[in-house]
């Protein structure tokens, strides 16, 4: 009898639950019209959207009228960095753009789109637990300066960056201030106007909606210009027929997650802590991030002598999906950014795995992990010793072809 796998993976992404995909059903077929039709069929498309903005408003502590949809989270991000800056070099000739060397590619690229653009772009360095120094952040900050991205909790570590703090120095300089907070809905609590953040970018899949939707708060008076054109839709800001079914499953998947955090952060704090004592015990384990207020969902594991490949090809076929800080290409270890922004050891950098967990988790998953990890780490380190790292990724091609 083949065992349950144990699926550790909820930072990269959740299925969709049912309560929500009974939500989005009718928007497919019977009523899945145009929003942006005249005839009834459309008009009722337009009340499924509207009831779904005030509903993620409500969720987030805004305005209807300050909630934008896009087709994920990377797209909101992209629309407000690059949106905000656009719109401040046409009117004030602000040209200077601050974010973080841990943040997601998505905030990353967006940065680099505008360093094409002729805009400055400083990115900070983060600390051994990834957070960002708020004086530093200050110090950056220049006359020119005109939007800053420090994302309110890290994919890789979980670590939660002073964001209410910032966003008020920034506010204090006149910065347009986002927030990339993809991974907070339904671990942490969250409200806009609370951590006084301009904008701020959310992506269904990350709390058991659907993939391909998201949202972006715009703060009322923010300045901000499309990044995509076409027929006006999202207040001007996101051209392009509203994926209905998606936003009404984004709506109701943020509700849910709203009002089940409080109970499901406590829940899963204790397994989180659970496994980290148990791991730890292990010679040569660091949990990265340990220093720091983080997600309770997230731990992320760094194991000495071992590459995160390997270990992750031998929990796979163990029936356990986690993900790596690291990637393994063209024959080396090379760290993901984030772990390379951080000052820890080198060995930390190449051998982190990241275990994050959610609601397919069960105390009993957990315990059956932590069990395991000693027996596959000693399998790993010995593997190492035997091929050396220019071997690093031939076990993992050898899953593949199994598979």
């Amino acid at each position: 009898m083949m065992t349950t796998r144990i699926y550790a993976d909820h930072a990269a992404t959740t299925p969709v639950r049912e309560e929500v995909l009974a939500a989005m059903l009718p928007y497919f077929a019977a009523v899945g019209f145009n929003a942006s039709s005249l005839h009834a069929e459309g008009r009722a498309a337009r009340a499924a959207l509207d009831e779904a903005r005030e509903s993620v408003a409500a969720s987030l502590g805004a305005r209807p009228r300050e909630i934008v949809f896009t087709g994920g989270g990377s797209e909101a991000d992209t629309l407000a960095i690059v949106g905000a800056a656009r719109a401040q070099r046409a009117t004030s000739g602000r040209r200077h753009v601050v974010t973080a060397a841990a943040e997601h590619h998505a905030v990353l690229r967006a940065a680099e789109m505008l360093a094409d653009e002729g805009f400055d772009v400083t990115v900070l360095g983060v600390d051994a637990d990834g957070r960002v120094d708020p004086a530093a952040f200050a110090a950056a900050l220049r006359a020119d300066t005109a939007v800053a991205s420090i994302m309110l909790a890290n994919n890789e570590l979980g670590t939660i960056q002073p964001v209410a703090e910032l966003a008020r120095i920034a506010r204090e300089r006149r910065v347009t201030f986002h927030c990339d907070a993809i991974q907070a809905p339904g671990r942490t609590p969250l409200d806009v106007r609370s951590l006084g953040v301009d904008m701020l970018s959310i992506s269904a899949h990350k709390f058991y909606g659907p993939k391909g939707v998201g949202a972006l708060y715009v703060r009322a008076g923010t300045p901000l210009v499309p990044i995509v054109g076409g027929g006006g839709q999202e207040f001007g800001l996101r051209s392009g027929t509203e994926n209905v079914a998606g936003i009404v499953g984004l709506a109701r998947a943020l509700a849910l997650a709203v009002a089940e955090q409080p109970a499901e952060s406590a829940r899963l704090e204790q397994m989180r802590d659970r496994f980290e004592a148990a791991v730890s015990a292990i010679a040569g384990v660091r949990i990265n991030g340990a220093g720091a207020l983080r997600l309770t969902n997230v731990t992320s594991v760094a194991f000495e002598g071992a590459d995160a490949p390997t270990l992750l090809a031998r929990l796979d076929i163990e029936g356990v999906a986690a993900s790596a800080g690291s990637a393994c290409a063209a024959g080396s270890v090379e760290p993901s950014h984030v772990l390379s922004a951080l000052d820890i050891p080198s060995w930390a950098k190449a051998g982190t795995v990241r275990f994050s967990f959610g609601k397919l988790t069960s105390e009993r998953d957990v315990e059956r992990l932590a069990s395991m990890l000693p027996k596959l780490a000693r399998a790993v380190r010995d593997d190492a010793a035997d091929m050396g790292t220019e071997q690093c990724g031939r076990f993992a091609d050898r899953v593949e072809e199994r598979f």
